[in-house]
Protein backbone atom coordinates (compact mmCIF):
# COMPACT_ATOMS: atom_id res chain seq x y z
CA UNK A 1 0.00 0.00 0.00
CA UNK A 2 2.72 2.50 0.93
CA UNK A 3 4.41 1.96 -2.62
CA UNK A 4 1.36 2.34 -4.49
CA UNK A 5 1.17 5.82 -2.48
CA UNK A 6 5.02 6.85 -3.04
CA UNK A 7 4.64 5.99 -6.84
CA UNK A 8 1.67 7.93 -7.08
CA UNK A 9 3.10 11.20 -5.31
CA UNK A 10 6.37 10.55 -8.04
CA UNK A 11 4.09 10.83 -10.65
CA UNK A 12 5.54 13.87 -13.03
CA UNK A 13 3.36 17.20 -13.22
CA UNK A 14 3.87 19.67 -16.21
CA UNK A 15 3.72 23.52 -15.45
CA UNK A 16 2.69 25.74 -17.95
CA UNK A 17 2.31 29.73 -17.25
CA UNK A 18 0.39 32.31 -18.63
CA UNK A 19 -0.53 36.00 -19.20
CA UNK A 20 2.98 36.61 -18.85
CA UNK A 21 3.96 39.86 -18.02
CA UNK A 22 6.90 42.07 -16.66
CA UNK A 23 5.67 44.91 -14.28
CA UNK A 24 8.85 47.43 -13.83
CA UNK A 25 6.78 49.62 -11.29
CA UNK A 26 7.18 46.33 -8.58
CA UNK A 27 10.32 44.98 -10.45
CA UNK A 28 8.95 41.80 -10.79
CA UNK A 29 7.53 39.69 -13.46
CA UNK A 30 3.94 37.64 -13.00
CA UNK A 31 1.78 35.21 -14.39
CA UNK A 32 -1.08 32.32 -14.37
CA UNK A 33 0.61 28.71 -13.25
CA UNK A 34 -1.10 26.10 -14.59
CA UNK A 35 -0.30 22.66 -12.93
CA UNK A 36 -1.64 19.37 -14.52
CA UNK A 37 -1.35 16.50 -11.58
CA UNK A 38 -3.13 13.31 -13.03
CA UNK A 39 -4.20 11.03 -11.19
CA UNK A 40 -1.81 12.40 -8.20
CA UNK A 41 -3.09 15.25 -5.17
CA UNK A 42 -2.50 18.78 -4.90
CA UNK A 43 0.90 19.22 -5.63
CA UNK A 44 2.95 21.06 -2.53
CA UNK A 45 3.74 25.04 -3.54
CA UNK A 46 7.51 24.31 -2.45
CA UNK A 47 7.96 21.56 -5.31
CA UNK A 48 6.43 23.76 -7.79
CA UNK A 49 8.67 26.71 -6.98
CA UNK A 50 11.52 24.47 -7.46
CA UNK A 51 10.24 23.49 -11.08
CA UNK A 52 9.39 27.21 -11.64
CA UNK A 53 13.19 27.86 -10.50
CA UNK A 54 14.43 25.33 -13.02
CA UNK A 55 11.84 26.92 -16.02
CA UNK A 56 13.10 30.19 -15.73
CA UNK A 57 16.62 29.57 -14.52
CA UNK A 58 16.56 31.22 -11.08
CA UNK A 59 19.22 30.74 -8.31
CA UNK A 60 17.62 31.97 -5.72
CA UNK A 61 14.17 30.37 -5.32
CA UNK A 62 12.69 32.33 -2.88
CA UNK A 63 11.96 35.24 -5.12
CA UNK A 64 9.49 32.85 -6.66
CA UNK A 65 6.21 33.80 -4.85
CA UNK A 66 3.15 31.85 -5.31
CA UNK A 67 -0.47 31.45 -3.97
CA UNK A 68 -3.73 31.62 -4.85
CA UNK A 69 -3.94 27.60 -6.29
CA UNK A 70 -7.59 26.45 -6.87
CA UNK A 71 -7.74 22.69 -8.14
CA UNK A 72 -10.31 22.36 -10.47
CA UNK A 73 -13.35 20.19 -10.20
CA UNK A 74 -12.43 16.34 -10.09
CA UNK A 75 -8.78 17.26 -9.66
CA UNK A 76 -5.76 16.64 -11.94
CA UNK A 77 -5.34 20.60 -12.43
CA UNK A 78 -4.62 23.55 -10.49
CA UNK A 79 -4.30 27.35 -11.36
CA UNK A 80 -2.38 29.92 -9.22
CA UNK A 81 -0.87 32.93 -9.36
CA UNK A 82 2.94 33.55 -9.26
CA UNK A 83 4.86 36.35 -8.98
CA UNK A 84 9.44 36.14 -10.00
CA UNK A 85 11.20 39.06 -7.93
CA UNK A 86 14.61 40.41 -9.73
CA UNK A 87 15.76 40.39 -5.99
CA UNK A 88 15.27 39.01 -2.99
CA UNK A 89 15.38 42.64 -1.71
CA UNK A 90 12.54 43.87 -4.11
CA UNK A 91 10.83 41.03 -3.08
CA UNK A 92 10.57 41.59 0.61
CA UNK A 93 9.74 44.82 -0.67
CA UNK A 94 6.99 44.31 -2.03
CA UNK A 95 5.60 41.26 -0.99
CA UNK A 96 2.86 40.92 2.03
CA UNK A 97 4.16 40.15 5.49
CA UNK A 98 2.16 37.09 5.88
CA UNK A 99 3.28 35.91 2.48
CA UNK A 100 7.16 36.42 3.74
CA UNK A 101 6.46 34.42 6.99
CA UNK A 102 4.97 31.48 4.55
CA UNK A 103 8.89 31.96 2.53
CA UNK A 104 10.72 32.12 6.04
CA UNK A 105 11.80 35.54 4.93
CA UNK A 106 10.49 37.22 8.03
CA UNK A 107 9.03 36.37 11.82
CA UNK A 108 6.16 35.72 12.93
CA UNK A 109 4.78 38.42 15.99
CA UNK A 110 5.23 36.92 19.40
CA UNK A 111 2.06 36.10 21.62
CA UNK A 112 -1.54 36.75 20.69
CA UNK A 113 -3.46 39.52 19.17
CA UNK A 114 -4.71 40.15 23.47
CA UNK A 115 -1.53 39.93 24.97
CA UNK A 116 -0.32 42.62 22.44
CA UNK A 117 -3.09 44.57 23.39
CA UNK A 118 -2.68 44.09 27.10
CA UNK A 119 1.17 45.35 26.74
CA UNK A 120 0.22 48.47 24.73
CA UNK A 121 -2.11 49.26 27.48
CA UNK A 122 0.19 48.81 30.11
CA UNK A 123 3.13 50.61 28.49
CA UNK A 124 0.12 53.69 27.80
CA UNK A 125 0.37 54.19 32.09
CA UNK A 126 3.88 54.63 32.54
CA UNK A 127 6.63 56.81 31.20
CA UNK A 128 10.18 56.36 30.65
CA UNK A 129 12.68 53.90 31.67
CA UNK A 130 9.28 52.04 33.51
CA UNK A 131 8.12 51.38 30.21
CA UNK A 132 10.60 48.00 30.20
CA UNK A 133 9.58 46.48 33.43
CA UNK A 134 5.97 47.07 32.36
CA UNK A 135 6.92 45.19 28.77
CA UNK A 136 7.68 42.07 31.03
CA UNK A 137 5.07 41.97 33.49
CA UNK A 138 2.68 39.55 33.54
CA UNK A 139 -0.50 39.43 36.00
CA UNK A 140 -0.96 36.52 38.46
Amino acid sequence: MSDEVASRNKTPITIRTRRFMTNALLSRKQFIVEVGHPGRGTVPKAEIQEKLAQLFKVKEKNTIVIYGFKTAFGGGKSTGFGCLYDSLAWCKRYEPRYRLIRLGLAKKREGSRKQRKEKKNRMKKVRGTKKSKAAGATKK
